[in-house]
């Protein structure tokens, strides 16, 4: 009877929210507006008014302790500042300096008028200038090109906010002026973040994905974001199904198909037809073919295929090329969320336990006793993910069993609240997921770093709205992942910006870091100990 006032009662949230969205939508048909959105300031005790986020359980317990920071300050110069001895009694010794560290910037121009030697050549009929120094090309130097991207996607700053800014300190530039200044001649920063890529993808076995939304001119888009501990890469793209995520793993380099033992075996279990699998045994095999090759021969053998079983048979030959590539680096296993574009793709899936926990906040008992159940469950659910968080300090086979056993006592519990043992039943479906954690001790046990990496973009995208050009998301991609990479790396946006386009090039390539680092942590060591 509790179980059926539960269902009535969500059958009744569901329905009110549908009348509301109906009679917003009468109302904007006839031009006026709708109920305001107004969120709750205040959360229940489940936390259940529709903010499922898990800020709380997503912290790792620290041990916190204020850090010096004055052997981090770079001393520009040193004056001494002397006491007025003619106030001072005169029995008042000299007892050295005491020292204090002010941090302060100066913002100025440094606006040059070149004059370039001029020669000319009447034999050889041609007029000689002296070139301009390194770095100085257009109307604007190194110092105002480098301060733009800074602004733009670093700070997030809008582009007539970014010419405001210059026009306080006294440059004269337009907003379309810092439009073509940061998705115009960026070819150099494009190719470094193709090597970033490539480099992140070699230096774990592992990935953290995640996807969010970005509006290019007025379309709706997909930003993938890839990363692990020392890089973060961004990729805007039209789909995110698993041919998306596949080019992603491969750095969007052209798709390869190949058709051979592993592919067959994925489309036995996506359950494809008889008629189509025998067809398709005719398929050219154990050769890799390019996406024009492979469809030429899908329509002139398999004309009749559906517009999904299609689909299916290309996840499968991209997958199975995937896996059999050599000569760059594969990933063996991505963290994420239960989005079905990302299974399959790699030998292993590890979920996110913080993305788990949410369906249980989503929960919305309306009886005392359910509540009660739920508030009991979250709470033993999330003092067993702390144990795990505790594992990878000191993993042993005797401990991953212990936690195992312990995971199937916690998920084979029955309350008698059916919303919350069908929530715990789906949990424990995903045990070899959830877990994988026992195997690889040195992956995360959440998807945060993805999530945040996503969260960068998506205020990106609340103050800028979004890219209009394909430029423009060449740019947004190329710069948030060189930002968010040099983050991690402990290399300064500006200074490595200003490196490169003022063509110094005195400072280290990120993607030379991130294999240094690599080196040093090896945040595959489960792997390589197999």
């Amino acid at each position: 009877m509790l179980n059926l006032v539960e269902t009535l009662m969500a059958d009744l949230r569901d329905a009110r929210s549908e009348i509301q969205r109906l009679r917003d939508e009468v109302n904007r048909l006839k031009g006026e507006q709708g109920k305001p959105d107004v969120k709750p300031n205040r959360h229940g005790s489940s936390g259940t008014t529709g903010q499922h986020s898990s800020e709380q359980e997503r912290r790792e317990p620290k041990d916190w302790q204020k850090s010096g920071k004055l052997d981090q300050i770079k001393i520009d110069r040193e004056e001494i500042l002397k006491v007025d001895t003619t106030s001072l009694p005169a029995d008042s010794k000299f007892k050295g300096y005491e020292p204090v560290v002010v941090q302060d910037l100066k913002i100025i121009t440094d606006n040059i008028k070149f004059f370039k030697e001029k020669y000319y050549s009447a034999v050889a009929g041609k007029t000689y200038l002296a070139p301009l120094p390194k770095g100085y090309e257009g109307e604007f130097g190194p110092g105002v090109k480098s301060i733009s991207i800074v602004f733009a996607y670093g700070c997030n700053m809008t582009e007539p906010k970014i010419a405001e800014f210059f026009g306080n300190m006294g440059i004269r530039i337009s907003a379309g002026q810092i439009s073509n200044l940061l998705t115009g001649r960026n070819e150099k920063f494009h190719a470094e973040k193709a090597a970033i890529e490539q480099a992140g993808l070699a230096s774990t076995p592992w990935q953290n994905i995640d996807d969010t939304g970005t509006r290019v001119d007025g379309h709706n888009r997909h930003c993938h974001v890839i990363c692990n501990p020392l890089y973060t890469a961004y990729f805007t793209t039209e789909r995110k199904d698993r041919l998306t995520v596949i080019d992603v793993l491969r750095n969007m380099r052209e798709r390869a198909f190949l058709i051979n033992d592993e592919a067959f075996g994925f489309l036995r279990r996506f359950a494809l037809p008889v008629r189509v699998m025998e067809a398709f045994e005719n398929a050219p095999r154990d050769r890799n073919m390019c996406e024009a090759e492979f469809n030429r021969w899908l329509n002139d053998h398999m004309p009749s295929l559906g517009s999904q079983q299609r689909s299916r048979i290309l996840e499968a030959a991209a997958v199975a090329a995937y896996h059999a590539e050599v000569e760059h680096p594969v990933v063996r296993l991505l963290l994420c969320d239960d989005a079905p574009q990302f299974k399959l793709v790699t030998e292993e899936l590890g979920l996110c336990w913080i993305h788990d926990g949410r369906h249980y906040k989503k929960l919305e008992p309306c009886i005392g006793h359910h509540q009660c159940l739920l508030d009991s469950f979250v709470e033993e659910y999330w003092d067993f993910y702390k144990q795990l968080l505790v594992f990878p300090k000191t993993p042993t086979p005797e401990r991953a069993m212990q936690l195992s056993e312990e995971f199937d006592r916690l998920f084979s519990t029955v309350t008698g609240y059916d919303a919350l043992d069908e929530r715990i039943a789906k949990t424990y479906a995903k045990k070899s997921h959830l877990l994988m954690v026992l195997r690889h001790p040195e992956i995360p046990l959440h998807n945060n770093a993805a999530e945040l990496a996503a969260r960068f973009r998506v205020r990106k995208r609340v103050v800028s709205y979004g890219p209009r050009s394909e430029k423009g998301i060449r740019a947004w991609d190329t710069f948030n992942t060189l930002y968010s990479t040099a983050k991690k790396l402990g290399v300064s946006f500006y200074h490595y910006i200003y490196d490169r386009i003022s063509k110094t090039n005195q400072m280290q390539p990120l993607a030379e870091l991130i294999a240094q680092k690599a080196l040093q942590l090896n945040l595959g060591s489960s792997w390589n100990s197999s």
